[in-house]
This record gives structure tokens, sequence and C-alpha cells, in this order.
């Protein structure tokens, strides 16, 4: 069965590279083009992405890049799949974990468009299928650490993810009955060295370049734009030099988040220079810590609203038609861009094709997409669905096994504590990564920018395999229920 899915997946991806040809660009396509043919950190993303596309620069093809896209794709998917296999899922479950990543019409387009996404997808996804194979030495640690750093320079929001990794290795080793810290805590330790080393490298470089100490410069730019959707300055009694920062529009009547960095009007971008230089930045970010203290509960409120477009049923039009519009297979070739900066970053891509910046639609297969995209998805509601199906396998197997053993749930945990044996791992110890890293990835852009769909697709290989880990054979749960028919 997963050779079939794996089949089908290979094929809409070889219909998306004869339909589009070479490749969809994204705004942000260009800025990373100019940082791969004139290396330099960018002030707002870092430049991971950037020397991907450096390494494939020899070939001077779009369409080689986006090939490779569509081969990590694969490998996504076919990670999970294992990842599954080998954690006790049954293989019906492992199938569809792995289904989403492959089929998903919009990750086929992700795939497709010249963005960091599907690079930062799958190493993260290879990091959880490293750390999940048993055991984790002090080499595989290393080898832990260098991809979280490489995710971290393709996504700054793969930051968080090295102190999740470096707790569960310490976690799980004391899960399993090993005495001692001193073996988890020198594996945690080698894998944050591998990834500090890395990071700290990058940031040496952005700091002689800027001055600045940090990976990219615009946090507090991010960070203020998230707050305009509630700060009040009535409330918040800015002092004078941020008050130029405010916005005397109610919430309800203003833009999205992302406006208030890249529209002319904004009360950011009218400040003199470019809006990510050091002073604008700090700025900024005082005024984004301001309104947080001073409204807490609007900020919580704020971020949950953003975090709840991740699970609704259908896909509604947001931030705005444009950025909407990027995400779906588009029926004409489109238009050139206008904007000075996408400007420049044409003219920096056709040196790198070596020849005119020219995107084709060919029928029939750009239609078979279109029409395929209209259907094959993964709606939000089940990615939520799909999230709670480990804590809930979780919480049916504690109750399972505290009526076959009677007792309370304290007790239940100090029998696990003593007869589990060595080298065992308990059911959290299989879907745990998986599913607070999956968490940590939905969090983190809600709460520090602004959610935006193709941030939810390299979530959704965590949760599937989280969910997979949770159920089928491996889980106690039904192997108890398995019992329970026998002794009947």
């Amino acid at each position: 069965w997963f050779l079939g899915v794996l089949g089908l997946g290979t094929l809409l991806r070889l219909v998306a590279v004869a339909g589009y040809r070479p490749a969809l660009w994204f705004p942000d396509s260009y800025t990373y083009v100019v940082t791969a043919m004139r290396p330099r950190p960018d002030l707002v993303r870092p430049a991971g992405y950037s020397m991907f596309l450096r390494l494939l620069e020899p070939f001077h093809s779009f369409a080689l890049v986006v090939v490779a896209q569509h081969v990590l794709g694969l490998l996504t998917g076919a990670m999970v799949y294992a990842a599954a296999r080998r954690g006790g899922a049954a293989g019906w479950a492992a199938v569809l974990a792995s289904a989403p990543v492959l089929l998903d019409a919009y990750q086929v387009e992700l795939e497709h468009l010249l963005v960091s996404d599907p690079l930062f997808g799958f190493l993260v996804t290879a990091a959880v299928w490293a750390a999940l194979r048993r055991p984790v030495s002090g080499p595989r640690a290393v080898a832990l650490g260098v991809l979280l750093a490489a995710a971290t320079l393709t996504r700054t929001v793969g930051l968080p993810l090295v102190a999740v990794f470096a707790a569960f290795l310490v976690w799980r080793a004391l899960r399993d009955g090993r005495t001692g810290w001193r073996g988890p805590a020198r594996r945690a330790g080698l894998l944050l060295l591998a990834a500090l080393v890395p990071l700290g490298a990058y940031a040496g470089w952005f700091y002689a370049t800027y001055q600045r100490i940090g990976l990219i410069g615009s946090n507090g730019v991010f960070l203020y734009a998230r707050t305009m959707s509630f700060a009040d300055c009535g409330v918040m009694r800015p002092p004078a030099d941020l008050r130029v920062l405010c916005d005397p529009r109610p919430p309800s009547a203003r833009p999205a988040s992302q406006e208030y960095i890249w529209s002319f009007d904004s009360p950011l971008v009218r400040l003199p220079g470019i809006t990510f230089t050091r002073e604008t930045d700090s700025l900024a970010m005082r005024f984004a810590s301001l309104a947080i203290r001073s409204q807490p509960l609007d900020y919580a409120a704020s971020t949950l609203t953003e975090l709840g477009r991740s699970f609704v049923w259908t896909r509604p039009v947001y931030p705005d038609p444009d950025t909407y519009g990027y995400y779906e297979f588009p029926r004409t070739p489109p238009p050139p861009p206008g904007r000075h900066p996408a400007v420049v970053g044409t003219r920096f891509a056709e040196r790198y094709e070596q020849g005119p910046l020219t995107v084709g639609v060919a029928e029939p297969y750009a239609g078979m997409l279109r029409a395929y995209q209209r259907v094959a998805f993964l709606p939000g509601t089940l990615l939520l669905a799909v999230l709670l199906v480990p804590p809930s396998a979780g919480a049916a197997r504690l109750l399972a096994r505290r009526r076959q053993a009677g007792g309370g749930l304290r007790g239940l945990a100090r029998r696990e504590a003593r007869g589990a044996p060595q080298g065992t791992v308990p059911p959290a110890g299989r879907w745990g990564l998986p599913w607070v890293a999956a968490w940590t990835l939905l969090l983190v852009p809600p709460a520090t920018a602004q959610f935006d769909y193709r941030y939810v697709l390299p979530v959704v290989p965590l949760a599937c395999l989280a969910a997979a880990l949770a159920v089928g054979p491996g889980n106690p749960v039904n192997r108890l229920r398995e019992k329970n028919v026998k002794l009947k």
C-alpha cells in the first residue's frame, strides 16, 4: 500500500513539473535568489535556503530546484512511513500517516514554489526520524544538532526545537529506567554543541556584516506587526518616541499584521530609512513588548485566534487575496513583479537561470492539478483531530491499565516504572517528540508574526507520525484488547 501511495505522489509531482515550467514564484523567492547569487546574510530571513539554491546554481535551472524539492517531499513521506513502522505502528496507520505529505495538493504546490518550507519540513522530519532510532549514540546526537541548526538557518522558527530535542533525549533515557544523568546529559550536550556551533558561526557572519547580534534583524518588526492586531495606545500609554507607531484605528478596522511590515501607510514603514535598521527594529521591539505587558490577555486571545485559523475546515482567504493566490496552482502565467526588491531579484534570477525568467502553464497537466487541488487537501479540522489522537490514546491506555491492574494513576505510574524492562519505550516515548515538535511549529508563528497556510504544512508529517505511533499494534491499549479477546 505504501508503494502505491508513494507512486501516486511521484505521479502528482511529475504532472506539476510538466504543467508549470520551470517553477512558481512567491514574493520571498526573489530575496532568496539575491542572497544565493550574492552571499550575504539577509536582515529578514536566514540564508539556509539561499545556500541550498547556491548548491544547485551550477546547473542554471530552476526546474532542477523544484525537482529537488519534490524529491525532498517524497523523502519526507518515506521517513514518516519508516519511522512509524519502526516504532511499532500498524501498516495501515503508517500508510495513512505518510499520505498527507505525499498526496496533499497544497504540499505539491508548495514544493513547486521557490520557498524555504519544503527544505525546512524535510530537515525537521529527518531530525525526528533520527531521534526516534534507538539508541541515540554520541555521533547521532551530533547529527541531530547539525540537522536542527540547518533547519533553524532555513527558518528561524526551528530554533526552539533545539531545546525540545535536547530535553527529549534526557527525558527518554530517564523513562527507560536508566540510572544517572551523565549519559543522557552528555548526549544532550553534544546535540546542543553541534547545533550552536553552526548557529554561532552564522551569527558571527551576521555581526560582521551588520554589527548586530542575532541570526536576523527583524524580530522586533515582526512582533510589532503581531501586536497591532490588539495594541491600544490608550491602554499602553507609550512614551513619546513610541507613540509614532500607534494606529488610531480600532483593532477591528485594522489590516492583517503583515501590512504593518510591508505597506507604505504603516506607521513603521513611514519612519525614515529602511524598515529593518537597528534603530527601527529596536523601537518596534520596545513597542511590542509594552503592548504585551500592558495587554497580556488581549495578546493571548489574539494568538489563539491566529492559531485557530490552522484548524478550520475550509481554506478562507487569508491574510489577503494576493498571498492566498500564491498557494493555488494558477490558470495563467503570473504577471512580472512590480515591487523594486522583486525587480532586482528578477535580474539575479536571470543570471541564475542564464536565460529569461518566464513561467509557462502547460495544459492539460496544469488543469488536472487545479482540479485535484480543489478536493485533495487535509482540512484544518482533521489536522486538529490528528493532533488529539496521541493524548486520547494515552488517556485510553491509562484507563485500560487502571481497570486491569486496579489502583490509582499514581500507583500505575509506579508499577510501570518498576516493571518496564530495560530498553522498552513507553507510548509517550514514541509519539511525544513529533507531537511536541508539531505543536511548537504551530504555536510560534501565531505568537510572533501571524498565521500563514504554508507554515502549517511542515507540521502535518510530524502530527501524522505522532498519531500513527500512538495507535496500531504497537499501542499497549490494542495489545490489552487483544489479550482480553483471547481470554474470553
